[in-house]
């Protein structure tokens, strides 16, 4: 089998994006130090998948130490690079943390992937690198515009240095663009485990309706979309990890047109933060205790994609709905209710 190495394979995205990638043959290894993640969300992996998943609890700002993973691991043949600081409120407040971070940890990556001839890569990026766009949905084509906080600067930068890497290397890549991943894995065994206060909205939505937060807040209604709150192109965690398998399909099948491809991943539709809340009240016949708050620093007014080249090139097709999504978050919150060890890790 094929041996990929998963950096950040203890968070939201790694975790599910393992189990695709070793239910569609893969063998996996992880690389995650916990420092935004909880290692023993594993478990619920290794229930899935029937297997042990080796991590190793590396700093990639270490370069040496990240050099030995790959030492003891001659036979990897891709890379699939999550791991990163991810929270746009805290990037603002923090920016040298996140550049130290995710720019750092990206170099050595790299960098080890040119010293042992991996040349598979493929990189964990975000819709933020369009910035405030001018026009929805966005295509690849879309302009780069300014990024409105330090996180999605070091995901531009990211962006860049592998495009200017690749140059001069054999190091074939893919960007995968994504917007809002939401939801949990089917069987309920993974899902999303923030630490401390949720920057994102659905595990907001969740921990309000469970009781952990006494109210959530609605940052901003006085945005130009149809109920004056941010939209935004919500999909399911199952559909984006999937796609991370299909992309390293795509290089090792030397399919890949250029050395550097870059693919949105999205549902395609944006939905306001309001239309969010009202779906998971809906669908779980819940009522949520929420409040409006001023704009949040850092927020775009409405962004969503165009997923037409993920769609047609890598033959990705979505499959969750937003009720999918709505309805596995609720049941992944009330395990957690019940499993409270993986809350135990706080930041």
């Amino acid at each position: 089998m094929n041996k990929i190495l998963v950096t950040g394979g203890c968070g939201y995205i790694g975790t599910h994006t393992i189990v695709d990638l070793i239910q569609n043959g893969y063998e996996v290894i992880s690389i995650d130090n916990n420092s935004k993640s909880n290692p023993a969300i594993l478990a619920g992996v290794e229930k899935i998948v029937g297997k042990k998943i080796i991590n190793y609890p590396v700093d990639l700002c270490d370069f040496e130490s990240t050099r030995s993973v790959f030492k003891n691991n001659e036979d990897i043949v891709g890379v699939i690079h999550f791991a990163a600081f991810k929270a746009v409120g805290e990037s603002v407040q923090q920016p040298l943390t996140y550049f130290e971070n995710n720019i750092t940890s990206l170099v050595n990556i790299l960098k080890c992937c040119e010293l042992f001839s991996i040349n598979h890569f493929v990189f964990s990026s975000s819709c933020t690198v369009y910035g405030d766009p001018d026009s929805i949905p966005v295509t690849e084509n879309s302009p780069i515009k300014p990024a409105t906080s330090p996180y999605g600067y070091t995901k531009q930068v990211g962006e860049n240095i592998i495009q200017q890497t690749v140059k001069s290397n054999n190091i074939q890549s893919i960007l995968l663009r994504y917007f809002n991943p939401v939801g949990a894995h089917p069987s309920i065994e993974i899902g999303e485990v923030p630490l401390g206060k949720p920057a994102n909205l659905v595990p907001a939505i969740t921990q309000t309706a469970i009781g952990k937060i006494a109210q959530m807040h609605v940052f901003g209604t006085d945005y130009p979309t149809r109920d004056g709150s941010c939209v935004r192109d919500y999909i399911h965690v199952c559909d984006i990890a999937h796609a991370h398998t299909l992309a390293l399909n795509y290089l090792i099948e030397k399919r890949n047109q250029s050395n550097c491809e870059v693919f949105n991943l999205g549902s395609g539709n944006g939905y306001t933060v309001l239309e969010l809340i009202k779906s998971f009240e809906k669908v779980n016949n819940i009522s949520l205790n929420y409040t409006i708050s001023g704009r949040r620093s850092g927020d775009v007014v409405g962004i969503f994609a165009n997923n037409e080249k993920a769609t047609e090139v890598l033959k990705w097709t979505p499959k969750y709905s937003l009720e999918d999504m709505m309805t596995t978050a609720w049941k992944w919150e009330l395990k957690l209710k019940e499993n409270n060890h993986f809350l135990s890790k706080q930041i």
